[in-house]
């Protein structure tokens, strides 16, 4: 028998109260990508409130790693609460604390001294950062890249892009912001090679710094190594190579944003890892405690100490709980063969997803990304590449029926995008990609005849 195990339609009856509950309650602003209620999980599979067994391929949008409550997670947490639940590291220092704090200074890319600030969100890891890159080098520039997601707060919201999803009506958006152009392969110009195109963006990223940007005035460049909101686009290597050189040269810091990409999700614990870039700053989040409440940003001790006693810190910041969830997430996920078997649940799932594509060319434009962080780009034809944002509601919606959750993201809201828990099996993986792929046949059989 598989995972997957259907009682009623999906979403089931008490699903679709508890949303009807949810939305007379909770603004329309706030996202809501499946109308399902979820009673709970383990490893790859989520149970609904009507008994539905369903397979995760969201990985609440790339927090789960390590999987829906893994037991000695769960257990770290019990037994915490039953000891402190709270305490302020401002106030006073636990051991959970510092046992995360010195696992991060350890694991994160660098042969150079290091420390950690421990925050609650990814945004909040952000804003941390380019504040001590500020404080640090007495600059206030900040630069960014098209189809980056950095945040909500009003500072990480402004390095945003996806400007009609994210930041419409949300003005004034804060100052000393440049973005600069992001090289996606699968959308360059026709008659380019994808090696043309690289170049081609190495030369604009070196015209930039002084057509667009004063390098003098930066603090820090700011990059997701793997966009992704903007659609898993990693950035080639020879990139991120080039911008590690034009930050030594310019004493600008370069930040690796590794909030969605980082911990074990490409193959490797951080995504810069793939291009051999080292740099001076790490933000963390998401799969770093499985779950709980915590972000990190990482990096030169002498940069982070930079700051006054007092400029950093919050109140829930690194609380017990999320700290000792995280230990059991990284000592989880560093080891090899949970990084060798994240990568060979790529390889996997990629093999099914270009096998889709070949079926369908006209409508699955790009299958893209490292290790298990993979998307399908949807389009109206291969030649034009014109997104197809419909396609991709439909294809999420056929999984979700179907009993495996698949969630959007993209620039144009036309991939559908995979993170699977990473202790997902391979009789999953085969399982899941079946219904993707009836879903895709669905679509482009609705899209023949409409």
């Amino acid at each position: 028998m598989g995972a997957i195990k259907l009682v009623t339609e999906v979403p089931g009856p008490r699903s679709l109260d508890l949303v009807a509950r949810r939305e007379a309650a909770v603004p329309n602003g706030a996202a809501k990508l499946t109308p399902l209620g979820i009673a709970s999980g383990r490893g790859s599979v989520v149970v609904d409130l009507d008994g539905n067994e369903l397979l995760d391929l969201a990985g609440g949008i790339g927090v789960l790693a390590v999987g829906h409550t893994p037991p000695a997670l769960v257990q770290a947490v019990q037994d915490q609460a039953a000891d402190l639940i709270h305490i302020c590291n401002i106030v006073a220092s636990t051991e959970s604390y510092l046992d995360v704090v010195e696992r991060l200074n350890a694991i994160t890319p660098g042969d150079f001294p290091k420390k950690t600030l421990l925050c609650n969100t990814g945004a909040e890891a952000v804003e941390a950062a380019v504040g001590i890159a500020r404080y640090a080098t007495g600059r206030q520039g900040v630069v960014v890249f098209e189809g980056a997601y950095h945040g909500r707060s009003n500072l990480t919201l402004s390095m945003t892009s996806k400007f009609g999803l994210f930041k419409k009506g949300f003005a004034p958006f804060a100052p000393e912001i440049d973005r600069l152009a992001f090289p996606d392969l699968y959308r360059r110009p026709a008659g380019f090679t994808e090696d043309e195109w690289v170049d081609h963006a190495v030369t604009l990223l070196d015209r930039a710094m002084v057509a667009n940007v004063d390098p003098s005035h930066v603090a820090a460049v700011v990059i997701e190594p793997v966009l992704g909101e903007g659609g898993f686009v990693p950035a080639p290597p020879v990139f991120l190579q080039r911008l590690r050189a034009l930050c030594d040269q310019h004493g600008m810091l370069l930040v690796a944003d590794e909030i969605q990409a980082g911990f074990g999700r490409t193959g490797k614990l951080f995504a810069i890892e793939h291009s051999g870039v080292v740099p001076d700053l790490v933000t963390t989040a998401k799969s770093l405690a499985g779950g709980m409440p915590l972000a990190a940003v990482t990096g030169r001790a002498e940069v982070m100490d930079a700051p006054h006693p007092g400029g950093l810190g919050g109140t829930y910041s690194g609380n017990p709980l999320a700290c000792v969830a995280a230990i059991e997430a990284i000592d989880t996920i560093r080891q090899p063969a949970f990084l060798a078997r994240a990568t060979a649940v790529g390889e996997r799932m990629r093999g099914h997803l270009e096998a889709i594509q070949a079926e369908h060319p006209d409508l699955v434009g790009d299958v893209r990304g490292l290790g298990p962080m993979l998307v399908m780009e949807l389009v109206t034809d291969a030649e034009s590449k014109t997104p197809d944002p419909d396609a991709t509601v439909a294809v999420t919606l056929g999984t979700l029926e179907r009993g495996v959750i698949t969630i959007r993201a993209g620039l144009y809201s036309n991939c559908v995008r995979f993170l699977p828990p990473l202790d997902i099996s391979d009789e999953e993986i085969d399982e899941a990609m079946a219904v993707v792929a009836d879903a895709v046949r669905a679509a482009a059989k609705e899209r023949a005849h409409g």
